[in-house]
């Protein structure tokens, strides 16, 4: 086929399957956990981070993960301040985000960068260096959610007993918002900030319909999200689309077509 001809488009199939299984894997607990916010949240704060690596002149992929992810530790920070009101902090750390992403793109408005490409995805965007590196986090995202699969599922459905059973709540919590980030900073090549945490949402949401068990939900929350990132780079490079808008669209018709099916 013509498409797998050129590299550019070999690379976004390949970051597209990476990021297609550790969005899903890591929205499953953010949806039972009713934490969908915080991924809305570091998407955020994402664009700052693209911003910051422009106007200093670094990686922007590997400047947006050490960004986001030293402000996931600020998050939950703010997150234990405000137990209570955690909305608080959610609110606080997005329109922050915002403000410092005006200001530092504001900055580096000399430097060749393609906003749009960081908003919604761009195919043409992904490099070499940037497969490396999604290959890597992506590789260590997947084994701790398997090394804290039962500590992570114990926190989800029941966050207390799982601290009088003796589990580190707190330092566990602190690791899962961590991975968060480093989701988020890897799929926003594909997807685009303004999207990505709905990659981690949707495909959960829908599993959650037909899903008879949390394997089962896991499952099929990945099949769901492979199937919408591989149609969506297909249609978005022939029909020459925005990459992360067509996933995000395929994704929200397989949501509906699930329901459909599930009424009837």
């Amino acid at each position: 086929m013509e498409i797998f001809t050129y590299d550019f488009m070999i690379r976004a199939f390949v970051a597209g399957a990476i990021i297609s299984i550790i969005s899903p894997l890591i929205g499953n607990f953010l949806v039972l956990r009713r934490l969908s916010q915080i991924g809305d949240t570091l998407s955020h704060l994402a664009l700052a981070g693209v911003a910051g690596s422009t106007l200093i002149g670094i990686d922007p992929t590997i400047g947006t993960v050490v960004f986001v992810l030293a402000s996931s530790l600020g998050i939950e920070r703010l997150r234990r301040a405000y137990a209570r009101y955690s909305e608080i902090s959610m609110a606080v750390a997005t329109f922050g985000g915002m403000a410092l992403a005006a200001i530092l793109f504001s900055l580096s408005q000399g430097s060749a960068i393609n906003i749009m490409g960081f908003l919604f995805g761009s195919l043409v965007s992904v490099t070499l260096n940037d497969i490396i590196i999604i290959s890597a986090l992506g590789i260590i995202v997947v084994a701790l959610i398997f090394l804290l699969f039962k500590e992570l599922l114990f926190i989800t459905f029941d966050e207390d007993a799982a601290a009088i059973s003796g589990i580190p709540i707190n330092a566990i919590n602190t690791m899962f918002t961590a991975m968060v980030a480093v989701t988020i900073a890897l799929s926003m090549r594909i997807v685009g900030a303004l999207l990505v945490s709905a990659l981690m949402v949707i495909p959960a949401a829908t599993a959650l319909r037909i899903a008879k068990n949390f394997k089962q939900t896991v499952a099929y929350s990945v099949m769901f999200s492979v199937v919408s990132v591989f149609s969506g780079i297909f249609l978005s490079y022939y029909l020459d689309l925005s990459p992360g808008g067509t996933i995000i669209a395929i994704s929200i018709i397989i949501m509906l077509a699930v329901n459909i099916i599930k009424r009837r």
